[in-house]
């Protein structure tokens, strides 16, 4: 086979005492005291190489056929991975668009965010007829992250614009609304079980949400100035789970009462948390950053411990966007250093 189609390299890492620690004696870490209690969730990590070198591999998602797709940021491409048989396609997309993510619908519609060109792309997953959909204020020049409700529609983020948008599928209108304070740089976006999305604004200490019918935007302030927030979940109750990159803390946010509760991340100032998602079981997954190398951590929001760590091997690298398949019980992830990553939980 191919070396480019070979699994490259497999890291199972299975939490145990001591992890974090030489003499494995230090108490205070919660990933310590966590495999103390037995309190852990194995995973084991599948890298393949892309094929196009420094390309910036990211945002990947996952079709209903099971083939993942993912976009090349720095290499102006869509491509598609089957896992299965560890082929690798790609189509170029237009010289200098800087696509951010990919989102695959229940029809297996492809949509790109044309990130540096202004606009969101409709593609057939056959690699063809790319219809590009501009956005209608100038302003709005860098549609950020797609998420789709499953109703026809595709709420986004505009980082650079301060906007949040909803395309409609079908007519292809874009409804946009400007984020009140200046420089939020809206980032990552979820939706709750209601389909009201919610936003974390990267540029200040606020989450938002819109309310679906009358569009109208709401801003939350976190609980400390210093806070900056680049990606978020939602867990099955409500409650809004967020990662302070700036700072290194796990947050949470209850809509129903407006309350806050917050604890550090096990790298605390060195966390640098990034990449997030969410599981069927209410477990936050998030890698580090700012660790070499970077680890994987998943937090269980039921009882709030720190349940797993899993070492990165791919050396310097930066995880910036997660998508969790149920139907496998995995996370796919895109790395810096140009590969594409399936973490595989297995209990």
């Amino acid at each position: 086979m191919h070396p480019l189609k070979t699994l490259f390299a497999t890291a199972i890492f299975t939490l145990t005492a001591g992890a974090f620690a030489a003499d494995g004696s230090d108490p205070s870490d919660p990933l310590v005291r966590a495999a103390q209690t037995g309190e852990k969730v194995s995973v084991a990590i599948d890298l393949w190489p892309v094929p196009w070198p420094s390309t910036r591999p990211r945002d990947p998602d996952v079709a209903p056929d099971g083939n993942v797709w993912f976009v090349g940021q720095t290499g102006d491409y869509v491509a598609q991975l089957n896992p299965k048989t560890e082929d690798f396609r790609r189509i170029n997309l237009p010289p200098g668009t800087g696509p951010h993510n990919v989102i695959v619908d229940d029809e297996g519609i492809l949509w790109v965010a044309g990130n540096r060109q202004g606009w969101i792309g409709r593609m057939l997953p056959t690699f063809e007829d790319l219809e590009k959909i501009e956005m209608p204020d100038e302003a709005a020049g860098d549609p950020h992250t797609l998420i789709d409700n499953g109703k026809g529609q595709i709420w986004f983020t505009v980082q650079g614009g301060n906007f949040i948008g909803r395309l409609d599928k079908e007519s292809k209108e874009v409804e946009l609304v400007k984020v009140p304070t200046e420089n939020a740089r809206p980032y990552g976006i979820r939706l709750d079980e209601n389909g009201q999305p919610w936003i974390a604004l990267f540029g200040t200490h606020k989450l938002a949400t819109v309310d679906p019918e009358t569009m109208k935007l709401t801003e939350i302030d976190l609980p400390r100035e210093d806070a900056r927030v680049r990606r978020l979940e939602i867990a099955s109750n409500g409650d809004i789970w967020y990662l302070d990159y700036a700072k290194g803390y796990i947050g949470r946010y209850r809509p129903s009462d407006k309350s806050f509760k917050e604890r550090r991340t096990p790298g605390e100032g060195r966390s640098g948390p990034y990449g997030t998602a969410i599981d069927d079981q209410d477990r936050v997954w998030f890698f580090e950053t700012w660790q070499l190398p970077n680890r994987l951590l998943g937090f269980d929001t039921k009882t709030e411990r720190f349940v797993s760590n899993t070492a990165l091997t791919t050396g310097r690298d930066t995880v910036r966007h997660m998508v969790y398949d149920p139907k496998k019980n995995t996370i796919w992830f895109g790395t810096d250093s140009n590969w594409i990553g399936q973490a595989k939980i297995t209990n």
